[in-house]
């Protein structure tokens, strides 16, 4: 598939097709994608939970996702924990933050992870949906997650139930500002 029609394709799904199944091969797949991003210092601090198991998934969603996305992520084939091991990127030797943003580093790799998983994932004919609002401390502990690492998010992956209509985009001007 065309890397600009992949990007126009590119849903945030909230109904999937639980008919239809990624193998765990596909979610390595999509891993690799993420692999390939880059990262600070390529230190590659982001970790992923892949819960590919029906049972795990069904607890998974009822105890650590409000109802909202346990409903929204419900036939998903996986549920991917993104996380990122804290203190490293954006900390110099002494374990010291390089400047105001700490940790924020560690989710601006992870979240130029991401993007290239969601994308791989769209260009495999999968769609994914991304759930910053979840129960991190009870994430960490059903997946046993060390503390050393901050969970951010979780990512469904699957196969749309439907196909949905692009929603509006700002344009080029409204958002960049051009000093010529």
């Amino acid at each position: 598939m065309e890397f600009e029609k992949i990007i126009e394709e590119r849903r945030s799904i909230r109904r999937f097709d639980s008919s239809k199944k990624a193998s765990r091969e596909m979610i390595e797949e999509i891993i690799r994608a993420a692999v390939e991003a880059p990262s600070w210092k390529n230190q590659q601090t982001s970790r992923y939970y892949c819960i590919l198991n029906e049972e795990l998934k069904l607890k998974f969603r009822s105890e650590c996702l409000p109802e909202f996305n346990a409903r929204n992520s419900e036939g998903a084939s996986a549920l991917i924990v993104a996380a990122f091991v804290k203190n490293c990127v954006g900390f110099n030797a002494n374990g010291e933050p390089v400047n105001e943003i700490g940790n924020g580093w560690g989710c601006y790799d992870l979240g130029l992870q991401n993007e290239n998983m969601i994308l791989k994932a769209r260009e495999l004919g999968m769609d994914t949906l991304i759930m910053g609002i979840r129960d991190a401390n009870k994430i960490q502990c059903m997946m046993n997650i060390p503390e050393s690492e901050t969970v951010v998010a979780v990512i469904a992956v699957g196969y749309a139930f439907e196909r949905l209509k692009k929603p509006e985009r700002k344009t080029v001007e409204e958002i960049a500002k051009f000093f010529i």
